[in-house]
């Protein structure tokens, strides 16, 4: 490539690349035009000398921040490849004043990360592009979580089909390790335990001074069973894209379904997980016990996959360097959100029938508003001082929730005004679905009692009509 060489500017930083002490001799065309590498016009070479002379810094000056000969540095201008640490790109970046743009580029090719800054307070900003995708893989339950697996957003199917994603602060695998309802949920708990815990040690290796994921490690660890795996196994595991599972879902009459986790990492947020769950055996038999899932995999194959290499520790941290970049100021999920309990309560529209002593039940900060036009309950939570999120479920989500032997007084009245919403609107249908509730569950508590019965328990277990008594 042939350009006319460079001009001398005001503090002669042209002339001393082409001339003077440690200057090397260059080939050209002719008297009057200067032959140069194509380096120093395409690449990460052309890239960092226009950025030196746009702030009218000398070579010397640049190598001598870089801490490498002049020499080195004039061959890098022209197009040799040798690679900056993070520290000598954190200098470069200060002494010639680089932007956020020009910075991301100077780490990717050095240092193959992306640029990292300090988190905003609160959690990530979920912009509405992300929340309509969110909304519209209806109707898979879809959620997305951050590095710490903290649920950012949730389309409705989600909420409805798990709906602890709408208790405040809620948090994957603290829910998956520590409740009751994460261990049933899971078939092979253990299994999916040691994955889970697979998972915090290789978010150790990527930012293990976080605050907030420390916490969750020690929050996990108060599980005796969770602290022995935690003992016993040390890979690392970076996700669950792909797997293939076995649950049993409370809001599903606790049946069992097959279900498919496909995990994304949003390119806006790439330290987040953007999680899609789909049905592989809806409407069909599952087998428990059968050696290939749905898809034909050996079952339960990822409980020995692992990610612990180098190279996949340094993907998961450009991904969460990336992210703090991007991030903004501020707070915001996939659900409404206002300002005031009313506000929350207004959203169930006229006619709005508040259910406060159910709410209690859902935790100290949640309010429960029955919407008896839209036939469904508006769920909110305070989620901190003025700021409060809303989400609309169906009826059948908060029955699911609310535990049977504290349905008393109050509550068993508000409970009745929710599953009369779940029945048909006319009497006379009421009356009829009634009547089939009722004969299937009385053929469900007969099967029960029988195979109660045929358990081989020892004498002092309660007998069934003790059992039915209590």
């Amino acid at each position: 490539m042939v350009a006319t060489p460079d001009r001398p500017d005001s503090n002669g930083a042209a002339a001393e690349e082409t001339s003077g002490k440690g200057a090397e001799s260059r080939p050209t065309a002719d008297a009057g035009t200067e032959l140069v590498p194509a380096g120093q016009f395409i690449g990460f070479g052309a890239m960092l000398k226009r950025w030196r002379k746009a702030k009218r810094v000398t070579q010397p000056r640049a190598a001598r921040v870089l801490g490498i000969s002049e020499r080195k540095y004039r061959g890098i201008e022209c197009g040799a490849t040798p690679r900056f640490s993070q520290e000598q790109c954190d200098a470069l970046a200060k002494l010639l004043a680089l932007d956020s743009e020009e910075r991301h580029a100077l780490l990717l090719h050095n240092v193959g990360a992306y640029l990292r800054t300090a988190p905003a307070d609160g959690q990530p900003e979920v912009g509405p592009a992300l929340r309509l995708l969110i909304d519209q893989q209806m109707p898979s339950p879809t959620y997305l979580s951050d590095r710490n697996w903290n649920i950012l957003a949730f389309n409705r199917a989600m909420a409805e089909t798990w709906p602890w994603v709408l208790e405040p602060r809620a948090n994957l695998i603290r829910w998956a390790l520590t409740t009751a309802e994460g261990r049933a949920t899971y078939h092979d708990w253990h299994k999916h335990a040691t994955v889970f815990v697979r998972m915090l040690r290789f978010a150790l290796t990527t930012h293990g001074d976080d605050a907030d994921l420390k916490g969750l490690i020690e929050d996990v660890k108060k599980n005796p069973e969770v602290r022995r795996i935690w003992d016993a196994d040390e890979d690392l595991v970076e996700h669950r894209d792909g797997h293939v599972f076995l649950a049993t879902v409370p809001t599903l009459d606790y049946r069992t379904i097959e279900i498919v986790s496909h995990v994304a990492y949003p390119a806006i947020m790439p330290d987040c997980r953007f999680v899609v769950m789909t049905w592989v055996e809806a409407g069909a038999e599952v087998e428990p016990d059968a050696e290939r899932d749905a898809l034909g995999g050996v079952r339960d194959a990822w409980v020995d996959e692992t990610h612990n290499s180098a190279q996949e520790r340094d993907r998961a941290q450009g991904r969460i360097a990336e992210a703090d970049r991007l991030r903004a100021e501020g707070a915001r999920t996939a659900r409404l959100l206002v300002s005031s309990a009313a506000q929350a309560a207004a959203q169930a529209g006229e006619g709005g029938v508040p259910l406060p002593a159910l709410s209690t039940l859902m935790g100290p900060d949640a309010q429960l508003t029955l919407s008896p036009s839209k036939r469904s309950v508006f769920w909110a939570v305070e989620e901190s001082p003025g700021r409060w999120g809303v989400t609309e479920v169906a009826p059948a989500t908060v029955i699911a929730r609310i535990p049977r032997e504290r349905l008393t007084g109050e509550r068993l009245g508000e409970m009745k005004q929710l599953i009369r919403l779940e029945l048909p609107k006319a009497s006379e249908a009421a009356a009829t679905r009634i009547g089939q509730l009722l004969g299937e569950h009385d053929v469900e508590q007969r099967v029960l009692r029988e195979i109660l019965e045929e358990l081989p328990l020892p004498d002092a277990y309660p007998s069934n009509s003790q059992g039915e008594a209590a």
